[in-house]
């Protein structure tokens, strides 16, 4: 009977979201909602936001860079352009996918599983995103750029599975030489009685 209300008990809990996904689902949909807004803007907005982006970029990579003519800083704003654009697609997907996780891992199930279910969701986001840019003037949705966030998504999933490795491992350390501390702190006569014990 104490076996059956105990599993009870744990499926609910599993069925339960925690306040840190709940955080993290909220961070998620408003994320989602900010590479929607990016995407609804047609291309001549969006072709201004990377000049701007690109002129930056040459003020940080060319410190005389405000001397040149303005043709010859539009020339390099437009030279930088594309890798900025797609820069910028991995990398929000990348945010995205870190934000996913939070989301999906809730420690019930397999990790493996929670952070492919990650990767999926913002996969699949990209898709509906590049399908949404087939109707906004002057943007077009391509396949190249669901596989780009798709690998910026891997990237943001392997970071994530990285930092936590990292956490665990620098906790069992913590552990470990927590233990030895204990042992060597103690008395002689402890460990003698101790081992009468036993």
């Amino acid at each position: 009977m104490q076996s059956g209300n105990t599993s009870r008990i744990s499926r609910a809990q599993q069925g339960r979201v925690s306040k840190r996904q709940a955080v993290f689902v909220v961070l998620s949909v408003m994320f989602a909602v900010v590479i929607f807004c990016f995407s609804a803007r047609n291309g001549i907005e969006s072709t201004e936001d990377s000049y701007a982006v690109g002129m930056e970029v040459g003020r940080i990579v060319h410190p005389d860079f405000e001397k040149w003519s303005g043709d010859e800083q539009l020339t390099f704003a437009e030279k930088v352009d594309h890798p900025v654009r797609k820069l910028a697609h991995a990398t929000e997907y990348a945010v995205f996918a870190m934000l996913l996780c939070g989301a999906w891992c809730t420690g019930h199930r397999s990790r493996k599983r929670e952070v492919l279910s990650a990767w999926a969701t913002a996969t699949v986001y990209a898709m509906t995103d590049e399908f949404h840019q087939l109707f906004v003037p002057g943007r077009s949705g391509q396949v190249r750029d669901v596989l780009l966030d798709s690998c910026g998504a891997a990237v943001g999933v392997l970071l994530v599975l990285f930092v936590t490795w990292l956490i665990r491992r620098s906790g069992k350390k913590h552990n470990s030489t927590t233990g030895k501390q204990e042992l060597s702190g103690r008395k002689p006569a402890d460990l003698a009685n101790k081992t009468i014990d036993n």
